[in-house]
């Protein structure tokens, strides 16, 4: 619905804007894109530290022998997978809460919330007596990290008209993603030095290359605490709630009835399930496969390269299509695991490194594109859907379908996100049950393989093929 150069003005940052309308172009340029881009760069930087905090064990876990702690191999996955089971879990119930409660006051929340897990294990550390059953609480308890994706994207998708939903949500989620990348690369850093003083503890003592070496792994969880306070105040003083974005969680429960809610579940399962699966497993699956060579040198990568690429993903869809993207991106997902296959080591035998660590870049590449291209299709189907014979001449009629399927897609880009993220508990236990059952992780590559042959399928039925149901 147009509106005239006489309204109200949006309420100023960190209150609730009364009038929100991004698909009208004349409001958009003259105040909606500079507020909707000042609420999208204070969520990255709080939803990059969620992440650094959710997959803050899948580098610690490698760690954790060299300080005595005396945890077997699959208690170790166990660490590492344990934070995605609650950040999926918790991301069922992020889905819904901001029409609930309102963007900003829930970024500021749930971002505050992280320092639970962040003082917790920085504790913990300090003491290698500190029990198994301890430390998996506090690795369930980083999935509150996990959990803010959900409610971070819901919450964006609001701000943005239909044209620029795939780039804004890629640039949140990528260089959200960043925080995994930056948290395997940065922690064997920050953990050399006693960078606290006497407020980081003392530090603990490790034999490396025969030598004693002193290490703070406490500061692998303290580094974030600092950052986490000034991301949660930034968010409560300089965000905005969206007061047409409300919505009660019966209004949002629609989405449970589409068939495209779970369609795109299964698919966002295949591209960010992959992404933070492969993160949170991939330092100790190469310390389990290629035992002569140092995860934490390597591993970082990965991450980092979906995280980058995910941007240009949503770029990309929003200039191709993310049903054609996404569908191709599946293609070479599937020749990557093979390639992944081909260059790992026969009962412990043989095996290529540089092959291996090759493959899973490109796995990271694609999973990274993947999370830009299904997440601009979510909010393109949904709106479509609502807007289905609908007269585009009836302004209140138009407006009112624009809501609903503003609504429903926002609710289902955090459904998907919360059901795509067991895929970060599914990959690593699939190694480590795979390896304990067979002696190597080669089954559990093989189901990868059979499910991306499945999302390829669906992709093209549903959203590619010429005459699909709901081409996006």
């Amino acid at each position: 619905m147009a509106l005239s150069t006489t309204h109200v003005p949006a309420a100023r940052p960190g209150r609730t804007l009364t009038i929100w309308t991004p698909e009208d172009k004349a409001f958009w340029e003259r105040e909606g894109e500079a507020i909707a881009k000042i609420n999208l760069w204070i969520s990255v930087p709080a939803l990059f530290l969620a992440f650094a905090v959710w997959q803050v064990w899948s580098v610690v876990a490698v760690g954790l022998p060299a300080l005595g702690f005396k945890y077997s191999t699959n208690q170790l996955f166990w660490l590492a997978a344990a934070p995605a089971l609650s950040g999926a879990t918790l991301r069922i119930f992020y889905s819904f809460i901001v029409p609930l409660v309102g963007g900003r006051r829930w970024t500021a929340i749930s971002t505050a919330s992280l320092l639970l897990p962040a003082i917790g294990i920085g504790m913990a550390v300090q003491d290698n007596t500190t029990s198994y059953p301890t430390m998996l609480m506090l690795a369930l308890l980083c999935g509150l990290g996990g959990g803010n994706f959900s409610s971070s994207m819901a919450n964006i998708s609001f701000f943005f008209p239909k044209e620029r939903k795939g780039s804004a949500l890629g640039v949140n989620a990528g260089l959200g993603n960043l925080g995994v990348s930056v948290v395997q690369f940065l922690s064997p850093l920050v953990i050399t030095a006693g960078v606290f003083g006497v407020l980081g503890g003392d530090a603990q003592t490790i034999i490396k290359d025969g030598q004693a070496v002193k290490v703070w792994t406490q500061n692998a969880a303290f580094i974030w605490v600092p950052w986490i306070a000034l991301a949660s105040f930034a968010a409560w003083f300089g965000m905005n709630d969206i007061a047409d974005a409300k919505a009660s969680f019966a209004t949002q429960a629609t989405i449970f009835g589409r068939k495209h809610t779970w369609l795109m579940c299964l698919l966002y399962l295949g591209t960010f399930g992959s992404f933070i699966g492969y993160a949170a497993g991939f330092p100790l699956l190469i310390k389990s496969q290629f035992p002569n060579v140092n995860p934490l040198a390597y591993a970082w990568m990965g991450p980092l390269v979906g995280a980058v690429i995910r941007p240009f993903g949503g770029w990309l869809s929003d200039k191709l299509g993310g049903a054609r993207v996404t569908f191709w991106n599946f293609v070479v997902m599937a020749g990557a695991v093979a390639g992944v296959l081909y260059f790992l080591p026969l009962h412990g035998q043989g095996g290529n490194f540089t092959g291996f660590f090759l493959m899973f870049l490109v796995l990271f590449l694609t999973t990274g594109i993947g999370n830009g291209s299904t997440f601009r299709m979510i909010p393109v189907i949904f709106l479509n859907q609502a807007l289905q014979g609908v007269n585009k001449f009836d302004t209140d009629a138009m407006a009112r379908a624009t809501k609903e399927g503003n609504t429903e897609g926002a609710a289902t880009l955090g459904f998907t996100a919360a059901f795509a993220a067991y895929g970060g508990f599914f990959i690593p236990k699939s190694y480590g049950t795979s390896i304990t059952m067979t002696g190597g992780p080669e089954a559990a590559l093989y189901i990868f393989i059979s499910f991306y042959l499945l999302c390829i399928a669906v992709t093209w039925w549903f959203y590619a093929r010429k005459n699909a149901e709901m081409p996006c």
